[in-house]
């Protein structure tokens, strides 16, 4: 009977040593290897959501995104808003699908994009705006320039070639973006707090350049003695200048926002006053090198400063 038990065992450890045996291929190793670099071979994929298009200074923004995603060796699916609040969302929705790593968002409407961002805080997928921020959702990061300094910069420059004495115009920008309430409130920083320094006009142009001479149009019908206009980007300043000087005035300046390669040659030809310079393609940069810490599991700052500079 014992000898009979001995077998029995003997066949059971048999066994289960040829199953324990057969889990791994002739040759391998005992020891677990990694899992392809704990997935580095992957390319890392970010979606860029743009605002518009149509607007040079988002088209620098986006060409040095491209271009620093190219250098880094990483995916890049841009898409165009078209200055569609409601499209945005749909861009964004759909990037979600692709399976981005991460999403960089320009926000038309800063307000609107938040039901976007809080679905990607629903998929998993980190945010970083850049150049607008968001109302809702949660950001990883926000790169841009300091709007509200940039206001006042340009308010700054207002005061000191009109001596702090005369009246202004304001062109606005899309009403809700970060950008238009950012710069409208370093600009009224610098001008309202001088008393002899009036706001005569205040109208929205929504970023654009035939709006922009619309809406210069308007303000002149009403307001023969303004002598300064600050436009909240140079789209607009260069409909103002065009309404200005086909109106013959040659005693009223426009100062703009953005530096595009439109703006800085009418300033260098005499035209456009300022412009505040930002760096778009800067913007663009950072925000992939931005992507790419974050898709590592790597902290980054909230807020991500670029320079600005007055170009006169």
């Amino acid at each position: 009977m014992k000898n009979m038990l001995k077998m029995v065992m003997f066949f059971v450890l048999s066994f289960a040593l040829l199953v324990g045996c057969s889990t791994e291929p002739p040759g391998a190793s005992s020891e677990k290897e990694p899992a392809a670099a704990e997935g580095n071979d992957d390319k890392v994929k970010v979606g860029l959501s743009i605002s518009t298009l149509n607007n040079p200074f988002f088209v620098t923004l986006k060409e040095g995104a491209e271009e620093e995603a190219k250098a880094k060796g990483i995916e890049i699916v841009v898409v165009d808003a078209q200055n569609d609040s409601a499209k945005q969302v749909s861009d964004i929705e759909d990037l979600i699908q692709q399976n981005v790593d991460v999403l960089l968002v320009n926000p038309t409407d800063s307000a609107a994009v938040s039901a976007a961002i809080e679905s990607a805080n629903n998929a998993n997928v980190p945010v970083i705006t850049l150049d607008r921020s968001a109302e809702g959702g949660e950001v990883v990061a926000h790169i841009a320039s300091d709007n509200v300094a940039g206001g006042k910069m340009a308010g700054d420059f207002i005061l000191e070639q009109l001596g702090d004495k005369g009246k202004v115009a304001e062109i606005e920008g899309i009403p809700g973006s970060s950008a238009a309430r950012e710069r409208g409130e370093g600009f009224h920083q610098a001008v309202d707090a001088v008393a002899e320094i009036e706001v005569a006009a205040k109208q929205t142009a929504d970023f654009d350049r035939a709006k922009g001479l619309t809406v210069m149009e308007n303000i002149l019908q009403g307001n023969k003695d303004i002598q300064a206009v600050f436009a909240h980007n140079d789209e607009m300043a260069l409909g103002a200048l065009q309404a200005i000087e086909a109106a013959g005035l040659s005693n009223v300046f426009v100062v703009g926002f953005d530096a595009t390669e439109d703006a800085v040659k009418a300033v260098e030809d005499g035209r456009l006053a300022a412009t505040v310079a930002q760096k778009p393609a800067v913007i663009g940069q950072q925000g992939i090198d931005t992507a790419i810490l974050v898709a590592n599991g790597e902290e980054v700052e909230e807020f991500i400063p670029v320079e600005l500079e007055l170009v006169k």
